[in-house]
């Protein structure tokens, strides 16, 4: 028994994976191994929420919380229906997210052995030492506030160490017990260098991956807990199964209109040419031959399909992907997006039968409409331009409908390198010169953070309650969810504005072919195709949706 998103038998033909999505996709990926501050995601979309942490020693960094909120969004069991990532391939990014959390439970797991070692022998010292650290965090965030705490933080420390080396020589008991209190306060130090070594090891591992991704030259994610050994691993089998079923949602036909913030995905709508003429039969003729709109979207699918090639040997458009659409209307802000079911759907796209009859019949009042797209994914994944068609014939009149939707490139956060850990300071002699010193790369609040974090990272919900977590916004989509205005970029929005002129000539030429084939008077329809393509040569991107242009 299946549930309709498994494999079947024979050769199966991956559902993503077009070309020039690597770019967008590797910078996506390389945010599961960052490890800056988790403040940098609410910056590039404030409807990202990050839960204040309890104790900030229990704080994730980026990496940490975007590798766990991805996985849980996308993969969980009782996760909400996702928007499509048009120039992006999900399963890759959500992969490099667990084979991150897998790296980090390999050093997590070491790191716990150390805690179990050093915290439950020395447990008074180990407790004294975090409740130091946690006590200068705090202090360090009320000075980042504004008040002037921050030579606490110092003298926080400063006292732990005294009470290091007072213990140290001036034990209070004697015998066993005197020797313990020696080295209460010295062994967790011990196991702190310990946990130093391996916190380096595993920073320069994620490091590399990151800027690999970041580069086009990281290796693929591999997860071999996604890779069932047996029929008994319920917990593998049921991961592939998720990202067969993302795979599958990935390329649905279904789309969501969320009214001002356009097409979800695929941006919003800066431009739209309408062509309405009555159809009325040509001279000589006393009607004209009935036909259906889905003739009209017909001949312009074929004749979209000719448009990558031209007269000139120039370079011109790349192939497009051209698919027929279901658009579901929903509104601007809403908190989560329901996928059509019955029938006429199978594995979350709508069968061809169906979108023949909606093109045909489903053209006012309500209900789902149909669209056909012409889309060109550009610059690695980072530029994605759609255009979409529609014919709709109510009483006399034909109505065909172009608009333009732009999705700009992923934000800067995520294609930035990681920086090297180094500061300039002047020379000791000659002051006037300077010099760079490199520091180390984990620091020791770092190391801190890690080993206080790694006996709970085996209950993550526990970890969240203490140390926060990150909230995705919703309706959630990897690609549109950190994407940028196209129009900052010069030569993306030069891409945008030249796809659409060509595009909205082969949409005319097309229906007034299958018009003039059926005996209509095509004249009307000509002149106003000439005029759209006079104004289209100068249009610049608006705000269509608003309706404040």
């Amino acid at each position: 028994m299946t549930d309709g998103f498994d494999f079947r038998p024979g050769a199966q033909i991956p559902l993503t994976g077009a070309d020039g999505e690597t770019g967008a996709t590797q910078a996506l990926a390389s945010a599961a191994y960052r490890d800056s501050e988790l403040t940098a995601l609410v910056g590039v979309n404030d409807a990202a929420k990050v839960t204040a942490p309890r104790l900030s020693l229990f704080r994730p960094n980026l990496g940490e919380a975007f590798s766990r909120s991805v996985q849980v969004r996308m993969l969980g069991a009782a996760r909400k229906e996702l928007v499509q990532s048009f120039g992006v391939e999900p399963q890759t990014v959500v992969e490099h997210c667990l084979a991150a959390n897998r790296l980090r439970q390999e050093r997590d797991a070491r790191l716990t052995g150390l805690m179990a070692g050093f915290g439950l022998l020395f447990l008074p010292g180990v407790l004294v030492w975090l409740g130091a650290f946690q006590l200068r965090s705090s202090l360090a965030t009320l000075k980042s506030r504004g008040n002037k705490a921050g030579g606490l933080g110092a003298i926080v420390l400063a006292v732990a160490v005294a009470f290091t080396v007072l213990l140290a020589v001036r034990p209070p008991f004697h015998g066993f017990w005197s020797l313990y209190f020696r080295v209460l306060m010295i062994a967790p130090i011990i196991g702190w260098y310990w946990a130093k070594r391996i916190c380096e090891a595993s920073a320069k591992d994620l490091r590399a991956r990151w800027a690999g991704l970041v580069a086009g030259t990281g290796v693929g994610a591999k997860i071999p807990e996604a890779v069932p050994r047996n029929p008994n691993e319920t917990r593998a089998e049921n991961l592939r199964k998720s990202l067969v079923k993302l795979s599958a949602e990935q390329n649905s036909n279904v789309v969501f209109y969320a009214g001002p913030r356009g097409i979800l995905g695929m941006g919003s709508r800066w431009g739209s040419w309408h062509m309405a003429e009555e159809l009325t039969p040509r001279e000589g003729l006393a009607e004209i031959n009935p036909f259906r709109s889905w003739d009209v979207v017909r001949a312009i699918h074929d004749k979209l399909r000719m448009i990558e090639r031209g007269p000139l040997h120039t370079g011109g458009f790349p192939k497009p992907s051209i698919r027929h659409w279901v658009v579901v209307p929903t509104g601007e802000g809403v908190s989560k997006i329901v996928r059509p079911t019955g029938p006429e759907v199978e594995t979350y796209s709508v069968k061809d039968f169906e979108i023949q009859r909606m093109c045909n019949d489903q053209q006012f009042g309500k209900g789902n409409r149909h669209y056909l797209g012409i889309q060109f994914v550009l610059w690695d994944g980072n530029l994605v331009i759609t255009l979409m068609v529609t014919v709709t014939v109510l009483a006399q009149t034909l109505r065909v409908e172009v608009t333009g939707h732009a999705l700009g490139p992923v934000d800067g956060l995520f294609t930035t390198a990681p920086a090297a850990k180094e500061k300039t300071v002047s020379k000791p002699v000659r002051f006037w010169e300077t010099k760079t010193v490199s520091l180390p790369l984990i620091d020791t609040n770092e190391v801190v953070r890690l080993a206080a974090r790694a006996p709970l990272t085996w209950f993550p919900p526990v970890l969240d309650y203490l140390g926060g977590s990150l909230k995705l916004p919703e309706p959630f989509g990897l690609r549109h969810t950190w994407a940028d205005k196209p129009w900052k970029h010069r030569f993306m929005a030069d891409d945008a504005l030249r796809a659409a002129t060509p595009v909205l000539r082969a949409v005319h030429a097309a229906a007034i072919q299958v018009m003039r084939e059926n005996g209509v008077d095509v004249s009307h329809f000509t002149n106003r195709s000439l005029v759209l393509s006079g104004l289209v040569q100068g249009v610049e991107p608006r705000k269509a949706d608003a309706y404040d242009a």
